[in-house]
């Protein structure tokens, strides 16, 4: 299953990201998600394949998504996600036992 997708970057959020089909652009994006998510700026095309790796998302899932919806949105990551892989001794200096 081969899928010519856009990537639309958000206006509104950092790091936030929509996947449509190229064909259907964004015709199938419903208007309070495009209306929460700003003006969307094409970030790029790509071909999706199963085996496709994606940095941040699961191929598969957002091969679903598309197919089943018309579009995938990837969440920016959450911004203190740095914080879950510190050393415990380093969370630990800052309580007040």
């Amino acid at each position: 299953m081969k899928r010519i997708c856009s990537i639309y970057r958000s206006t509104r959020k950092r790091e936030m990201y929509l996947y449509v089909l190229r064909a259907d652009a964004l015709s199938k994006v419903p208007e309070g998600l495009l209306a929460a998510f700003g003006t969307p700026q094409l970030a790029f095309d790509m071909v999706l394949t199963p085996e496709r790796k994606l940095a941040r998302e699961d191929i598969n899932l957002v091969l679903e998504n598309l197919d089943k919806q018309g579009f995938h949105l990837q969440m920016p990551p959450p911004e203190d996600e740095y914080i879950e892989h510190l050393p415990d001794e380093l969370l630990r200096r800052n309580d007040p036992m």
